[in-house]
């Protein structure tokens, strides 16, 4: 019987001894004496929601370090939480804006930036961040909830809002498909879309013990910087092109563009497109057109060596040569226009 409570005792002991490690780290960040000062301590986090709090302070240090935050930058933060990133943001920056859309962790954020003597630098605003439209801002530095990242990422990169950086801290598996290249296991969609617009640079890796509560993978924290010149593109035309192309990265794209519904698809599109087709007639039942058209993509693809090609090998730059030759040929994959700022990113983009 005391052989098997002192075995329990053993167990127990190095739990008990962890949480109040995990506490102490809390109270360190927070600055505050009980780690219940402003509420912190009381909150449940929502593990469903994203909802986990970075408490390693060197690790939020080197985040605003890396930010190269200027005395007269504003910076745009998403989800923060109860303001462990937040304050230390303030302390650099002119201003902070803040998207939160959880009142507890509001109340908690503005109480804390309110102690600080804060309070005048932060502005809070309760919306989803990615239906909202962006004030103007120099700077993002934030911790994204795994569930929002390819939308934000893809709002910041394509939206129409200026910015100098973003600092990132992202789930470890999505941040490593932003800085993949042509050839990588995780090179996408996601990456060739990113990249067209903007340079991706991973910082470090966080572990997945440096928050509260641990989500079940470790983290990175990447930087994304808007190249200062971009290729003359239709970024509509592009993301349809890239969705068509990696919808399968794997497949030759002779297989994907040789399948008998995507040649239908993008006949019926390039007509839309193009008043002037030599193809036009009923999609579904003009086999004349619709073999003439299959022979103009095959020609396309034979023409620029593509035929025999994965998308997963091949760069920005030829896969944006393969789009020019698909457009000169009167081959569209979307509707004529440039991507507007409400046109979004979803799921599918990775």
């Amino acid at each position: 019987m005391f052989g098997n409570e002192r075995s329990m005792l053993t167990r127990v002991v190095p739990v008990a001894r962890f949480i109040s490690r995990r506490l102490r780290a809390v109270r360190q960040v927070h600055g505050d004496g009980d780690g219940d000062g402003d509420g912190e301590g009381r909150l449940h986090f929502h593990k469903s929601k994203g909802q986990h709090i970075l408490i390693n302070p060197r690790i939020l240090d080197t985040i605003v370090r890396k930010s190269a935050i200027n005395p007269t930058d504003t910076v745009l933060e998403i989800g923060p939480g109860t303001g462990n990133l937040t304050i230390k943001l303030l302390e650099a920056a002119h201003k902070v804006v803040a998207f939160e859309i959880d009142h507890r962790m509001v109340q908690v954020l503005v109480k804390r930036a309110l102690r600080q003597g804060l309070n005048d630098k932060l502005r809070v605003i309760k919306k989803d961040a990615v239906k909202a439209l962006f004030p103007r801002f120099d700077l993002v530095v934030a911790n994204i909830p795994y569930q929002i990242s390819s939308p934000l990422v893809m709002k910041l990169v394509y939206g129409a809002t200026p910015f100098r950086s973003a600092t990132l801290l992202l789930q470890k598996e999505f941040a490593q498909r932003l800085v993949a290249n042509p050839g990588d296991s995780e090179f996408s969609r996601l990456s060739v879309n990113v990249k067209l617009l903007a340079d991706v640079e991973l910082v470090m890796n966080v572990s997945k013990r440096d928050f509260l509560p641990s989500p079940k993978v470790d983290s990175s924290v990447v930087i994304i910087r808007p190249k200062p010149q971009v290729p003359n593109v239709d970024l509509r035309e592009w993301r349809a092109f890239t969705s068509n192309c990696f919808n399968n990265r794997y497949k030759t794209l002779g297989a994907t563009f040789k399948n008998k519904r995507k040649v239908f698809e993008l006949l019926k599109i390039s007509n839309e497109n193009d008043k002037a087709s030599s193809h036009k007639g009923d999609d579904a039942e003009d086999e004349v057109g619709f073999t003439s058209f299959k022979e103009k993509i095959i020609g396309v693809l034979r023409t620029g060596e593509f035929e025999d090609k994965r998308p997963a090998k091949l760069s920005i730059e030829e896969l944006l040569h393969l789009l020019s030759l698909f457009n000169q040929a009167g081959i569209y994959f979307s509707n004529h226009g440039h991507l507007k700022r409400e046109d979004r990113f979803d799921d599918a983009d990775e």
